[in-house]
């Protein structure tokens, strides 16, 4: 009787896990509807970028946010500021080097819920080879079947050695960039 006990439980589980995964797998981003900007300053004046390629896998759940995993990669060579001259040199060694370090990423370690929508991702953020842990505030909201994630978090571009050489000098482009992100994504249960 104890074996036919085992052998039930374990077959719940199985399934248990199957349903979990398959719900997981179901979450998506919505890159179409979705942004990451990040603003410097260059020369004290305000310069807005964008990354026009990423991509996220995700395992979130708002209301367990602890067992939740969060995985993201940005297409650095995607970086635009919207000048032709400027964006021919973001993919080069002195900035993003995108031909030894093509993606940017993030993987979360923690997941915390903060309460009302509000949720801090902890985790390992990884430019040209660098890696430092950080702590990205967001905001969750919902609507309808669709989730959306907004947030902002500050990094030194020189710790990550974007913009070397003559660019180093904070003068000429300041070395805090922000960085804003809204996230559109489908498939996650109700908050």
């Amino acid at each position: 009787m104890n074996v036919l006990k085992f052998i039930y439980a374990s077959l719940l589980a199985i399934v248990f896990i199957g349903v979990t995964t398959s719900a997981f797998a179901q979450q998506k981003l919505v890159p179409a509807q979705s942004e990451i900007v990040f603003v410097s300053k260059q020369m004290g004046v305000p310069v807005e970028g964008r990354f026009n390629k990423f991509d996220a896998q995700l395992a979130f759940d708002p209301t367990k946010p602890e067992t939740s995993k969060i995985s993201f990669t940005v297409d650095v060579a995607s970086a635009t500021l919207g000048v032709p001259e400027t964006d021919a040199e973001l993919p080069k060694a002195t900035w993003f080097n995108t031909a030894k370090f093509p993606q940017a990423a993030f993987q979360s370690s923690v997941v915390k819920g903060l309460g009302g929508g509000k949720f801090e991702v902890d985790g390992a953020l990884s430019i040209k080879g660098v890696s430092r842990n950080i702590v990205v505030p967001v905001v969750v909201t919902q609507s309808g079947t669709t989730t959306i994630v907004t947030g902002a978090f500050p990094l030194r571009r020189l710790t990550f050695q974007i913009g070397q050489n003559e660019w180093a000098d904070t003068a000429t482009v300041a070395d805090d960039v922000q960085v804003r992100f809204k996230l559109v994504l489908t498939g996650v249960s109700k908050l």
